[in-house]
């Protein structure tokens, strides 16, 4: 098939854009390079430096490209961030998506695959989190990606559009051969600040919480390697086409790591002992949240296969050690 993913050039969407084309894909990448990184995006495949807001724009990109899936990334993911500045996520993440589906539509597009987070639950009642409970996010970002959602269902009742959303918390790791990963600027997610404090680019890693209802006292959770949730994304692609229905699907490791585990793990992995604080919980932090992935199991037959801790830390490893500074300064 001829799929547009937007946010190629991204963590998430670069892992998918080689997943794809190992399927044998026609793949075209949409990123505005605003926090993606041309390098990751493979030589073979054209990267249009575009903006998803542009409606006739990516329209005409899709009908000359005979575009017949999008898969969507292109979305900004910063919990903090949001809370701080939520315009730009209102515009970026529902505006820009509004867009990118209109053009879509007008292009023809019968299938959609979109890149959604578990943070549209909020803090749920129960644990393991299943798609069954009710949506009460807590911030901007998981309320952006849950309009979204809403759009979509919108845009398949209407228009026929068939469509999946994959939720999932923390996606984490690097593929396997090292040459793409994680670079965030700045950076928030646990597995890379560890790793960037076992390369001496940090004095210490903190540990916000010592005192949870948990079995060593820290936060648990939900980690799903990169090259899992890439492989999920076209797995459940393979599903609309066969005539699937539309629907969201939860990706989860059902069991989750403490922060204490991913340190020790780190430190295991690459053999360097570093400084660990301990900090007082901050507010809002959850005890558990993990999310179940019984559904998608079903449904389309994923299963993870490198999602285990020391797994998602010896390749994310494998990437950070080898590029200290991720992807450099060019973009």
């Amino acid at each position: 098939m001829h799929i547009l993913v937007t946010g190629g050039a991204g963590y998430i969407g670069s892992h998918t854009v080689r997943a794809l084309l190992a399927q044998g894909h026609r793949v075209l990448v949409l990123d505005n390079l605003s926090r993606g990184h041309r390098q990751a995006v493979p030589a073979e495949v054209t990267l249009i430096t575009e903006d998803i807001h542009h409606i006739d724009t990516v329209r005409d990109i899709m009908e000359l490209n005979k575009i017949e899936a999008v898969v969507h990334f292109a979305a900004h993911s910063q919990v903090g961030e949001s809370m701080d500045n939520p315009t730009i996520y209102y515009d970026n993440n529902i505006v820009g998506s509004y867009c990118l589906l209109e053009a879509a539509r007008q292009a023809g597009v019968q299938y959609f695959v979109f890149s959604s987070t578990a943070a549209v639950y909020g803090e749920p009642g129960k644990i393991p989190i299943t798609e069954d409970m009710p949506y009460k996010p807590t911030n901007v970002y998981g309320q952006t990606k849950l309009m979204i959602e809403r759009m979509l269902a919108q845009f398949s009742r209407a228009y026929g559009l068939r469509y999946a959303a994959l939720r999932y918390f923390n996606a984490a790791g690097a593929d396997h051969d090292g040459t793409i990963g994680e670079d965030h600027m700045p950076e928030t997610h646990l597995i890379p600040l560890v790793l960037q404090t076992a390369l001496g680019q940090r004095s210490s890693i903190k540990i916000f919480g010592t005192d949870y209802p948990t079995e060593d006292g820290t936060c648990i959770r939900d980690y799903i390697h990169v090259t899992d949730l890439a492989n999920a994304h076209c797995r459940v692609l393979d599903y609309l086409i066969m005539g699937g229905i539309s629907q969201s699907f939860n990706l989860g490791s059902q069991h989750g790591f403490s922060v204490r585990q991913i340190i020790d793990a780190a430190k295991k992995i690459t053999g360097r002992n570093f400084t660990v604080e301990e900090a007082p919980r901050r507010a809002g932090d959850p005890a558990v949240l993990v999310a179940e992935s019984q559904k998608i199991k079903k449904v389309i037959g994923w299963q993870p296969q490198y999602s285990d801790v020391e797994n998602i830390i010896a390749d994310a490893w494998q990437w950070h050690s080898g590029h200290p500074h991720g992807y450099g300064t060019s973009r």
